[in-house]
């Protein structure tokens, strides 16, 4: 359903420096860096897609989260979860919801919340049951 995700950053190599551990935590690997155009990818090493990307912003404005906008990236167990979000945390990401169930959702949602270092709004979530 979804060919990738693109998240516009102010400072390419800051925000390399701040996905990369986050995304090896996830098991993805990097599939392309590029500091010259200012952006990367990340993949699950079995699949060709979805892609996770960030980068400069193409209109050359400045980049800026969107209102309403997240992006949620599973994660294969809750622990993995509550390192991701321990991982970011440390990183300089903002907490905007604390790993834990989220029965609202459904039984075994698993998920915490931050934002990453340009604000935008990122979801790690588990759905498999303790």
């Amino acid at each position: 359903m979804i060919s990738h995700i693109y998240l516009g950053v102010a400072d390419f190599e800051r925000s390399f420096a701040f996905y990369s551990p986050l995304m090896a935590e996830l098991g993805l690997q990097c599939k392309f860096s590029d500091p010259v155009k200012a952006w990367a990818g990340w993949v699950a090493p079995d699949a060709p897609r979805p892609l996770f990307l960030i980068g400069k912003p193409f209109d050359g404005a400045a980049a800026a989260p969107g209102n309403g906008q997240m992006v949620a990236l599973l994660a294969p167990t809750r622990a993995a979860v509550e390192r991701v979000h321990a991982i970011a945390l440390a990183q300089g990401g903002q907490c905007e919801g604390a790993p834990g169930l989220r029965p609202q959702y459904h039984p075994d949602y698993y998920g915490a919340y931050f934002r990453d270092l340009d604000g935008n709004k990122i979801c790690i979530c588990c759905h498999q049951a303790a």
